[in-house]
């Protein structure tokens, strides 16, 4: 099995940035369609300079529902290391197109088979920062959950705080958070950034829970693995054909608690997030004078446990460019 290499974490990142700064010009105009074709296009494009021999596990769909970054496709310039790819070009596309926070796109790349081939279904999650990991299970009572936390944390109950989707499937959930008395802090939509805001102590955030999609979660569980927390997740599929789904894709027990090591493996991972719009812990992309434009950025390492926060000062000859999703003609470096 090879590593991933250092400098491929780099070369992530740059992939990222474009399809953050090809989305953001639909920031606020209503279009959460335009702005994910033109993440998309983006780091489509942009893959192509990537020395890797990828394959996408988590994408924007089967072959016949995308027509570019699905699930199968081919990435990079098939001269690197054979790995697996998980893709989100905008994750939370209706965000952007409310100009709305917590808008990213993300990228983790694995050694092949390391991934979860995660189905489009819901699923039950669990993230925690460092100071929760391998403490907390999924499976005990939200009651008993959070007590636990509390305890470990050394704080009161009523200081947690809980972040958690803003839907009406939550309805159960919100009730009980609000019974034991701790703070909810609600996410209209971002449930990748939800589920990593708890290892980031100025997020603010203890605990995420609820429920959201199934590729996300394998998202969030490579970025945790990076941060040292730790994601729990069981599939929650609707009927029977979603169940045989998980079966096709070879989750052979689709009702299993999926652990860390489930989700991404126990090798190396590489995470990688440019914010759209600003968000708990990293800016959005912000248009300066000079034909310029500022993006926030992290890349991740699982190996080193090597955190980058990037800031990058990109010259845009024609924005128009970006505007109307012709992000390959570009020339941002």
């Amino acid at each position: 099995m090879g590593f991933l290499e250092r400098e491929l974490a780099l070369e992530v990142v740059r992939v990222t940035e474009l399809a953050a700064l090809a989305s953001a010009p639909w920031m606020g105009r209503g279009d959460k369609n335009s702005a994910d074709d033109a993440a998309t296009s983006a780091m489509r494009a942009m893959f192509d300079s990537v020395s890797i021999r990828g394959t996408v596990v988590i994408g924007e769909g089967e072959m016949d529902e995308a027509p570019m970054l699905y699930i199968g496709e081919k990435l990079g310039n098939q001269q690197g290391l054979e790995v697996d790819v998980a893709v989100d070009p905008l994750e939370g596309t209706a965000l952007v197109a409310k100009g709305l926070n917590n808008a990213l796109s993300v990228i983790a790349i694995a050694n092949k088979g390391n991934l979860l081939h995660a189905p489009d279904m819901y699923m039950e999650k669990l993230a925690v920062g460092p100071n929760l990991a391998g403490k907390l299970s999924i499976l005990d009572p939200v009651e008993s959950t959070l007590r636990k936390a509390a305890e470990i944390l050394q704080k009161k109950i009523s200081d947690l705080t809980v972040m958690i989707l803003d839907r009406d499937r939550h309805e159960q959930l919100i009730q009980t958070l609000r019974d034991v008395g701790v703070r909810i802090k609600f996410l209209s939509d971002g449930d990748v950034a939800g589920a990593i805001a708890p290892a980031f102590p100025e997020a603010g955030i203890d605990l995420y829970l609820g429920s959201g999609g199934a590729p996300e979660g394998v998202l969030a569980a490579a970025a945790l693995k990076c941060l040292g927390g730790e994601f729990q997740g069981r599939l929650m599929p609707e009927d029977q054909l979603q169940f045989q789904r998980c079966i096709d894709m070879g989750i052979l027990d689709p009702l299993k608690v999926l652990t860390m090591e489930d989700l991404v493996g126990n090798e190396d991972v590489i995470f990688a997030a440019t914010g759209v719009t600003d968000g708990e812990f990293m800016g959005g992309v912000r248009y300066l004078s000079n034909q310029q434009a500022e993006t926030h950025s992290i890349v991740m390492r699982a190996k080193t446990k090597t955190i980058r926060f990037i800031r990058t000062l990109h010259y845009l000859p024609n924005k128009a460019f970006l505007a109307i999703n012709q992000t390959n003609q570009m020339d941002v470096k």
